[in-house]
């Protein structure tokens, strides 16, 4: 069916390298839809030996909606198996295929060796060389409501430590990394190695014998990117990333910008991390690198849309460590029970020379969509609010503490944060005891009350000089 989608100029290449992935990659070279710098391509497989419904891929050079991308995975989900892998890039465009996965016979060069051979042993692939930037946005959200799941975000190494049951709907989710720069070769090499992810990723999911479906896309255009860094060499265009001041005072906090608005805002009275190390904890304190009115943090990594927010703090020389980053990523969906939208701190990750350590955050940490989160204070130890994910992942060795913390990652506006929604709830529990004990107390004394007000006073007295009192059985 792809292969009826080729052009004529397509033809001869497509019987060269006769591969699904390499059919994907003649469509983009010749086929490619207009305005690409606002579509990211999206490629779905399931496993070996494991049958999926056959969909019909769309005509060349349309472009895949967010009511049509929908449908595509709900009928994938539908028959295929429901452990889904998604394969989430950073920024992924069709130029990435066609610059670096031999599409134009140099098919030693390709740097999707493993990507091919899945694409390959699957009996149903689905390509879709060109989905519209706001629907790749929210593919999470539309396989979290098909599923019924809330997603769990891996790595290849961590992800040999889950047994997963055929049975059961799993959503992972595996962020891959996409290289920037003038140097082209860097965006290869990180190509290279996130298509390394992807096959140890798959050489797992095999040697545990559980079919899934698997899905490889990016959240925005890479394309895009590149062109906003070529407008900065001109001296036009303008800044992703963005800082301003927003709060009275000459406070200044952390803000991610789209365009002139901002999308994510941070703040807090104070931000530490501490390591044990020999017996011993130590504390490294981040608020003069983050806060302050001569304070600029480096904010590259981040990203936000409105589904997904990524705030990425850039730090050199934490407690021995020379790169170090601190990750807060959040998510917003819509849960009908409530009938609304929530957005939760997923996780909050900390990255030091190549190491990560995942503290999760998402059972406690949560607000409305068009609300800001507030906690007076968010710990990894005492009444904690953020858990490391797996009992060996490194944040064991972490602490992790913010005071008068304040986030919000959607629904930003003006540059000031939303009405608040604070982590304590109405009922303390010393509010709890305080009613209970009352409760009690009032119960005592309408008890007593009760029967004060049953006692009745003698009407008659006996009087020893006269005659005894008769009193009639009547009475």
């Amino acid at each position: 069916a792809l292969a009826k989608m080729a052009t004529s100029g397509t033809q001869p290449l497509v019987r060269r390298i006769a591969a699904p992935l390499a059919v994907f990659l003649g469509l983009l070279s010749f086929s490619r839809p207009a305005r690409s710098d606002e579509q990211v391509p999206l490629l779905l497989w399931t496993s070996a030996g494991t049958s999926g419904p056959a969909q019909v891929p769309p005509s060349a050079g349309h472009i895949v909606e967010q009511q049509h991308l929908a449908s595509y995975l709900e009928e994938a989900l539908s028959a295929g198996p429901r452990n889904v892998l998604l394969f989430l890039q950073d920024k992924m465009s069709l130029e990435d295929f066609t610059m670096y996965g031999g599409a134009f016979g140099n098919k030693q060069d390709s740097v999707f060796p493993n990507l091919e051979a899945a694409l390959l042993s699957s009996s149903s692939p689905l390509v879709l060389p060109a989905v519209s930037w706001p629907a790749s946005n929210v593919v999470i959200g539309q396989l979290q409501d098909q599923l019924g799941t809330a997603p769990l975000y891996l790595d290849a190494e961590t992800l040999g430590q889950l047994r997963l049951n055929a049975s059961s709907p799993a959503l992972l989710v595996f962020r891959l990394p996409y290289g920037l720069g003038a140097d082209l070769m860097s965006a290869k090499e990180v190509l290279s190695g996130n298509d390394e992810v992807i096959g140890q990723v798959l050489s797992t999911m095999k040697a545990q014998s559980v079919p899934y479906t698997a899905i490889y896309t990016g959240l925005r255009p890479s394309r895009e990117a590149a062109a906003l860094s070529m407008e900065a060499g001109l001296g036009g265009g303008r800044s992703l990333l963005q800082f301003k001041v927003t709060f009275p005072g000459a406070v200044q906090e952390p803000v991610i910008s789209e365009g002139e608005e901002p999308c994510i805002l941070l703040w807090a009275r104070s931000l530490s991390v501490s390591i044990l190390r020999r017996g011993r904890w130590e504390e490294y304190d981040l608020t003069p690198a983050t806060f302050g009115k001569d304070v600029s943090p480096k904010l590259h990594g981040s990203s936000c849309d409105k589904t997904k927010a990524r705030l990425v703090l850039n730090y050199q020389e934490v407690l021995g460590h020379s790169n170090f980053r601190l990750i807060f990523v959040m998510s917003q969906r819509h849960y009908k029970v409530s009938a609304r939208r929530w957005f939760t701190l997923d996780v909050v990750e900390l990255e030091y020379d190549g190491t990560k350590a995942t503290f999760n955050g998402s059972r406690s940490i949560y607000a409305p969509a068009e609300y800001s989160y507030r906690c007076q204070s968010v710990t990894s130890h005492r009444w904690p609010l953020l858990a490391p994910r797996t009992p060996k992942d490194p944040a064991n060795q972490w602490r992790v503490v913010f005071e008068d913390f304040q986030i919000q990652g959607f629904n930003v506006s003006e540059g000031r944060f939303s009405y608040a929604s604070d982590c304590a709830g109405f009922f303390s529990p010393g509010i709890w005891m305080g009613l209970i004990t009352s409760l009690l107390m009032v119960l005592v004394l309408t008890y007593g009350l009760h029967m004060i007000m049953q006692l009745h006073t003698m009407d008659r007295f006996d009087d020893p000089k006269g005659p005894a009192i008769s009193v009639p059985q009547t009475e």
